[in-house]
């Protein structure tokens, strides 16, 4: 056994130096979703990044490894996007691409237009998962239309974001529609685990995704001790202790970054594990405590003044 693993670890640094393979890149599991399909587990979030820094952002991802983006037309930062997956010499189906609609593009007809319109700003052929992205407005109309865009060949995979917001938004896409759900998309870190919800999607065989998996630099949480103890333990810092306790909670986690160490840094966590014991200390910093709180009638005021480029 040990001279296998030794052949095994001459062969893999032969490779990279080769430039054959990137060991971070073929480390990334894969999740399989209620579709059938399989995505990276882990990628590169790019909320409140610019077109530009979004770019760079991710043709930097793409060099260490990441193959998995998450993007919205709300974030204003799909051409960036798309211009990278263009200069990064990655081939398209390497990829998995992500976007949401806002709810200024729910409705029977109106979305399929409004995903037409996402392409061209991405220039691609088709987007792997479409989410809607807030709670709000007809996401049903839109959800028909977005099964009509599968049945084109325009998108791989459905999703909803933030519908962990309300019962009665959740059950009228995951119990009504024609396509289930793959993924729901929700805020989740040690801090806020997300028990309820997580057994919620359960019998609907539904992902999660986590945004602010980080905290959003929530500076309790980067500098909480126990996190950096277990850290420690590995030589691993704080950042990816926590990214490594998303990947083995079974969650796909999308930091955002665009600092190139950072970003480096992020997707460096398949090279170790955390114990039984470790996992349970970090489940047991849960407090269900939220660093974005909107409510619904919050929610639909913001988004009645949030205006989207073309």
């Amino acid at each position: 056994m040990q001279t296998i693993k030794i052949l095994y670890q001459i062969t893999m640094t032969v490779l990279m130096m080769i430039g054959s393979v990137n060991l971070s890149n073929a480390q990334v599991p894969m999740l399989k979703l209620n579709n059938g399909l399989e995505m990276p587990q882990f990628g590169l979030g790019t909320y409140q990044m610019s077109n530009e820094d979004c770019k760079q952002a991710c043709l930097t991802a793409f060099r260490d490894g990441y193959r998995h983006v998450d993007c919205a037309h709300a974030y204003r930062n799909e051409r960036g996007l798309g211009e990278a997956v263009r200069e990064s010499g990655v081939p398209r189906e390497e990829l998995w691409i992500t976007s949401k609609l806002w709810p200024s593009e729910y409705g029977e007809g109106k979305t399929l237009k409004a995903i037409d319109e996402m392409l061209l700003r991405l220039q691609m052929d088709y987007i792997d998962l479409l989410y809607v992205h807030q709670p709000i407005g007809d996401y049903v109309g839109a959800w028909k239309d977005m099964e009509k865009a599968v049945a084109a060949g325009k998108v791989r995979t459905l999703g909803i974001s933030n519908f962990d917001l309300t019962d009665e938004g959740f059950h009228a896409i995951v119990d009504s529609m024609k396509i289930k759900p793959a993924i729901l998309q929700i805020e989740c870190h040690p801090y806020a685990q997300r028990k309820d919800v997580r057994e919620k999607v359960k019998p609907y065989n539904i992902a999660i995704e986590c945004w602010f998996p980080l905290g959003h630099g929530d500076k309790n949480l980067l500098s909480d001790t126990t996190i950096s103890k277990i850290g420690s333990a590995h030589g691993k810092t704080v950042a990816q202790t926590i990214i490594r306790w998303h990947i083995q909670e079974g969650f796909s986690v999308i930091p955002g970054a665009t600092n190139p160490d950072y970003i480096k840094e992020n997707i460096s966590v398949f090279d170790f594990a955390l114990s039984d014991d470790e996992m349970a200390t970090m489940r047991s910093l849960n407090q269900e405590k939220r660093l974005f709180n909107m409510t619904l009638e919050q929610l639909e005021n913001f988004a009645k003044g949030r205006t989207l480029e073309d």
